[in-house]
């Protein structure tokens, strides 16, 4: 991919970089364990982001 994005991209690779992300840990603590993993995980390698 380019270096130089157009900006609108670039703020939905971030949203997308933010949403790949694990659950933080004070989270876990917080709610004992019931929330352990984010559903919307998504791979890097594996699946397509999708913003264009």
């Amino acid at each position: 991919m380019a270096a130089r994005k157009p900006g609108p991209r670039k703020t939905r690779l971030m949203k997308k970089i933010k949403q790949a992300s694990p659950v933080p840990a004070w989270i876990i603590v917080r709610t004992k364990r019931t929330v352990r993993t984010n559903p919307k995980r998504r791979a890097w390698r594996r699946t397509d982001v999708g913003v264009g």
